[in-house]
């Protein structure tokens, strides 16, 4: 344990009896989950087994600090420490009990064992049923795409099981606290039918989302004399971090829980909650502290400059919501010291941009910053604004790397590259691909060939006619050989006979044709993958895709005699969101500056030297986004029913989300910010956010004439 690290007051939190209850709070960077993992070390040391702790977090991200020191050399044995959220221990439970649930919960077929859905699959089965819906006219109003009409269906169904009410109630409940037109109130009944149909259709067919999961746990399972047995026999300490972004119903779990554990760390995050958005309830969390013996709060930073402390003190009470009643004296703010605010006004997008590239190759050449201390944030990292980022930064020599969740898999290029090659190498499946679907495929997957080349190779060597072949590089024009060059068509050639050779041998499953693919050819040297960290990881979370895909579908299909791999591919054509894979939110081994939305940062849960805010004028800092299908306030444990949702919540509720989201980022700053504001955003509208308006009140003591959007001549700090 590394002891001499810990301040005294960690110290004697790592070092407390192994009987301690003890509730933990304090602000982001103040040390509480470095104490909770010598805590963690401590309690090993001192003779408890592995096996007997359980460490539980709302997403498994978050628990990577712990992981991480367990993997050291040197960790006392005694079992492996469960790491588990509490939908993977419902998960567990239910497949550990599953015939003591499967009768009570109403499944068709108790005898068979039960299928779990992930993200994607879920969304699968959701399109399956919705799909017939929607061509007699369900949510004829409602402009969205699909994949996120699906989502939403499946998120009311999500917020039901977290919140602990009846999915049977959601549309009531989104009724009741609308004030709008009627038509609304049609989605909503659309909505709850559609939720209603897939409910059942997953009873009759042992399928377990993550809502149904939680909830044959929770009502089915956790009652029972047997299964309480099991987890108290099993698991006597409890370390619970980030109890704040979880879900109402984990909470009710482990007030029942604790007085049956022998010892018990929670660890509260103050002013956080970031993901309201998916049920998390600070509120409940905190209620835990009254059922713990010790409580402890850390309140010094680690993280940040005493400069941007100051910084991050005098935002907070500019921010900070406050009771309409109460007249509160205006906050007092001392001037923002040189270097830890960077500012500057432009007046178009595109000049933000080239600002926020040259600071950033500034700090990485001139000052020695390692490109992975530079994150760069804006509330929502667009494509076109992921793209223009990344070739400045690439032009300045500076590598960049994006991380977007929610991205689908048909918007990554390694992915739309791979899916592409599948449908070559399968011509029986009838999804031959296009020329230029092939043609910018060939620019991923072959190192060297641009577009135009690219365009011009697939002209003269494939016919989408001709059962998806293409023809050899020796069979085409000599004149276009030597525009494409010898080169560039030996290792399009290589490509080719590896297909051909793959499509003579029987057909295997699409993962493991895509997992050959990439590491017999694509990763090769002279291929697009070779050597690209990110390209790798979009493979492998593309195959671990699929391989999911299989395990939840392969009976379906295989009684309507589809093909796996063909409706593996149009679920990806209709854009299917991608489910969270670990891989993704940890640092791949290269140094490159982070490009990702605001909330992505946070629940990574990592401190960086500097940060780029751009766009602060947006509103998108404010706003949620549009979500005519559910709505996360609504749909909480703590909305009273009946009551109406009126413009003034929801400007509570985007002041409440900005105050958090803005502490939450600054207390994972360590030396500096670097602010980007143009008078016209990316749409090329005028900005004047609520985040804008902040700064500068927040700047006003450094200048009698405060810098104002419509400025013409640039300013900087």
């Amino acid at each position: 344990m590394n002891a001499f690290t810990l301040t005294p007051e960690q110290l004697e939190l790592v070092r407390r009896p192994l009987d301690a209850k003890i509730f933990l709070e304090g602000p982001a960077g103040c040390g509480k989950t470095s104490a909770a993992v010598e805590r963690l070390l401590y309690l090993m040391e001192q003779g408890a087994p592995g096996g007997s702790i359980l460490l539980l977090a709302p997403q498994r991200t978050l628990a990577t600090a712990y992981l991480e020191a367990l993997s050291t050399p040197g960790v006392m044995a005694g079992g492996v420490v469960t790491a588990l959220t509490v939908g993977g221990l419902a998960q567990r439970m239910v497949e550990l009990f599953w015939p003591l649930a499967a009768g009570p919960a109403s499944f068709a077929h108790p005898e068979r064992p039960p299928v779990f859905l992930t993200l994607e699959t879920a969304q699968y089965y959701m399109a399956h049923l919705v799909h017939p819906l929607l061509e007699e006219g369900y949510f004829d109003s409602v402009v969205i795409d699909r994949n996120r009409l699906y989502s939403q269906i499946i998120d009311n169904l999500n917020k039901a099981a977290a919140v602990g009410f009846s999915y049977t109630e959601i549309g009531e409940r989104l009724t009741a606290a609308w004030v709008g037109s009627t038509a609304q109130v049609r989605i909503y009944q659309d909505a709850q039918a559609c939720a209603t149909r897939f409910r059942q259709y997953c009873l009759e067919h042992n399928l377990l989302d993550f809502s149904l999961q939680l909830e044959v746990f929770l009502r089915h399972l956790w009652p029972h004399p047997l299964c309480r047995e099991y987890l108290f026999s099993t698991y006597h300490h409890v370390l619970y971090d980030n109890i704040e972004e979880d879900i109402p119903v984990a909470h009710d779990l482990l007030a029942e829980w604790l007085p049956q554990l022998q010892s018990a760390l929670l660890v509260y995050d103050q002013q956080a909650g970031y993901r309201r958005f998916l049920g998390a309830d600070p509120q409940s969390a905190y209620d835990l502290s009254a059922q713990c013996s010790e409580r402890y709060e850390l309140s010094q930073s680690f993280v940040m400059a005493d400069e941007l402390q100051r910084v991050s003190e005098g935002l907070g009470s500019i921010l900070a919501p406050r009771e309409p009643a109460v007249q509160a004296a205006p906050p007092r703010r001392e001037a923002v010291p040189p270097g830890v605010l960077v500012y500057q006004y432009h007046r178009f997008y595109p000049e933000m941009l080239d600002w926020a590239a040259g600071q950033i190759a500034d700090l990485v050449n001139a000052q020695g910053v390692p490109p992975a201390q530079i994150v760069v944030l804006a509330p929502f990292l667009s494509d076109a604004l992921r793209f223009s980022l990344a070739h400045r930064l690439e032009s300045l020599g500076i590598p960049a790397r994006s991380h977007r969740p929610s991205r689908a898999l048909r918007d990554e290029p390694a992915a739309q590259c791979l899916l592409t090659l599948a449908r070559l190498a399968h011509p029986s499946w009838g999804l031959h691909p296009g020329k230029f679907d092939l043609a910018y495929a060939l620019v991923q997957a072959v190192a060297g060939l641009d577009l135009v080349r690219a365009q011009l190779l697939v002209e003269a060597v494939y016919d989408p006619r001709a059962v998806g072949t293409l023809l050899p590089f020796e069979q085409i024009g000599a004149e276009t050989q030597e525009r494409i060059t010898y080169l560039l068509g030996g290792r399009y050639e290589g490509l080719r006979l590896w297909l051909a050779e793959y499509s003579q041998a029987p057909e295997v499953e699409l993962d493991v044709f895509l997992s050959r693919l990439f590491g017999e050819v694509l990763s090769q040297p002279g291929y697009g993958f070779h050597a690209s960290f990110s390209a790798g990881e979009v493979a492998a979370n593309l195959v671990e895709s699929v391989q999911k895909f299989r395990w939840a579908a392969a009976r379906t299909l295989e009684e309507e005699g589809v093909p796996l791999g063909k409706e593996y591919l149009l679920m990806v054509e209709d854009g299917v969101i991608a489910a969270q894979y670990i891989r993704s939110w940890q640092p791949p081994p290269e140094d490159a500056v982070l490009l990702a939305p605001a909330y992505t940062f946070l629940m990574s849960n990592r401190p960086v030297d500097y940060q780029f805010w751009l766009d602060v004028g947006s509103r998108g800092w404010f706003e949620r986004l549009y979500q005519p299908l559910t709505h996360p306030h609504v749909l909480s444990r703590h909305w009273p029913a009946g009551r109406t949702w009126s413009d003034e919540d929801e400007f509570e509720a985007g002041q409440g989300s900005l105050h958090r989201l803005a502490l939450g980022l600054l207390r994972r700053c360590r030396r500096g910010l670097f602010l980007g504001l143009s008078e016209l955003g990316e749409q090329g509208y005028e900005q004047r956010g609520p985040l804008l308006r902040a700064f500068h009140r927040l700047l006003l003591p450094l200048s009698s004439n405060p810098p104002t959007v419509g400025s013409s001549a640039p300013m900087t700090s």
